[in-house]
């Protein structure tokens, strides 16, 4: 079979080779599944790189979330041959390969309606989110949600599911085309951080009260700033620094406001509480099939150019996921 592997370090468009490969052999309690389509992620260059926390030994291949179809599974297992899956594939056997077998502990059915490309685009954006606001955040309907970097993976799922759930979103992206990406996605105010300053607006939308929960993935300036903005018993989220630079916060000023500070580590939540993540998955299925939510998806790429769309995402232009199509894969294994 096909597979993209990383045989030393450096940029993607140098060391990434398509190579052939044996088939993957299925250990125990895992299946293996006919790759049809993965979302790339900026980690991913990283781990070209050298760069990323997690170094794998090389060769590797990349690629954590996908969706495809069963081909194998063990006979008792919870899964079967022929259905429709989403998964999570671990280092080094990543998914960017037209066969993956993966542990059955991450691997997720999804609804027959679903596109290949939306389910390898929905895994970790929304279970993030989903986690991040109803179980860190106690979102609830009638507060008001703010939204950083609205465009983004998981800052648009944020949006969809603030929604869904009753609440007011205030959204902010950078420049016209990603502000209506968020309008688009149902956010129901905007403001374009490179012209507006989003204080003053969330304090204005909100008759002074501030936002209920502040959903950010940016830190730096955007959480100092988000502080002043912040409701009494409110709850900022951090989800990441994509700003590059980690904030402090300044105890005072939590105790004078009386708000919290949440962290939000997914990952780490998965590995306690699988059986938990689970059952938040059917739940966002579930808001799926009854068109609340719609994963964006920035563009589709085929399974040959990888490199270029890893080059697109270095950019930090996109906006929503980048996704490649298996549209080589093999028609059986």
């Amino acid at each position: 079979m096909k597979a993209w592997l990383v045989k030393e370090l450096g940029e993607p468009e140098d060391v990434l080779k398509m190579e052939e490969i044996p088939l993957p052999t299925r250990k125990e309690f895992e299946v293996t599944i006919k790759v049809e389509a993965a979302a790339l992620n900026f980690f991913d260059i990283l781990l070209c790189q050298g760069k990323y926390q997690e170094k794998p030994p090389l060769p590797f291949t990349f690629g954590s979330e996908i969706s495809g179809t069963v081909v194998e599974a063990r006979k008792d297992g919870p899964f079967r041959k022929g259905q429709r899956v989403a998964a999570l594939p671990k280092l080094p056997t990543g998914g960017l390969a037209e066969f993956v077998s993966v542990s059955e502990a991450d691997v997720y059915t999804i609804p027959d309606l679903m596109t290949w490309s939306e389910a390898a685009a929905m895994s970790v954006t929304y279970r993030t989110s989903y986690y991040a606001l109803f179980n860190r955040g106690q979102l609830r309907a009638g507060e008001v949600l703010l939204v950083h970097a609205g465009a983004g993976g998981v800052g648009s799922a944020a949006i969809q599911l603030g929604k869904a759930v009753g609440a007011k979103v205030i959204a902010t992206a950078g420049g016209e085309e990603k502000t209506k990406i968020c309008a688009d996605m149902g956010a129901d105010v905007v403001i374009d951080y490179h012209t507006e300053d989003f204080v003053d607006i969330v304090k204005k939308e909100t008759a002074g009260k501030g936002a209920d929960v502040i959903y950010d993935p940016v830190g730096g300036d955007v959480f100092d700033r988000s502080r002043k903005c912040i409701a009494f018993n409110g709850r900022i989220l951090v989800i990441g620094f994509a700003g590059g630079t980690i904030p402090t916060v300044p105890a005072n000023h939590v105790l004078i406001k009386n708000y919290s500070v949440v962290g939000v580590h997914y990952g780490y939540y998965a590995k306690l509480f699988p059986e938990q993540v689970r059952v938040e998955h059917e739940k966002i299925m579930k808001l799926y099939e009854e068109g609340k939510i719609t994963p964006l998806i920035y563009r589709e790429f085929s399974f040959n150019q990888v490199p270029e769309a890893l080059n697109l995402l270095a950019t930090r232009k996109t906006w929503g996921k980048v996704v490649v199509k298996n549209q080589e894969s093999a028609n059986s294994l």
